[in-house]
């Protein structure tokens, strides 16, 4: 399986360590699990705009099974986004503050 997370990162002056932590929690649930971590970009590619991460994080969630959507990604642009199209593309939806799956 293959887990991406999303959550806000521009504006979140703490978003590397919430990303970590989750990838740490989400590696201990689902052992086995792949993790695709979108605040490494930052550290690969420090310059891009937001329109690019977003082109990234796009294709990155499209060869995911199930997003994890981090408490307050609904105050992200970009987290919103990644939900919208996660919905259309029926990969399966975690909310790591509700502690449930959802199938839509």
């Amino acid at each position: 399986m293959r887990i991406y997370i999303s959550g806000s990162i521009t504006n979140n002056r703490n978003f590397r360590y919430d990303f970590d932590r989750a990838a740490e929690l989400l590696k201990e649930k689902f052992d086995g699990c792949d993790i695709v971590n979108p605040a490494w970009l930052h550290k690969v590619y420090e310059n891009g705009t937001h329109a690019e991460y977003m082109k990234i994080c796009l294709q990155l969630l499209k060869m995911s099974d199930t997003i994890y959507m981090l408490p307050g990604w609904e105050v992200s642009k970009g987290a919103r986004k990644e939900y919208n199209f996660a919905i259309r593309h029926s990969i399966t939806v975690f909310f790591s503050d509700k502690e449930r799956f959802i199938d839509e």
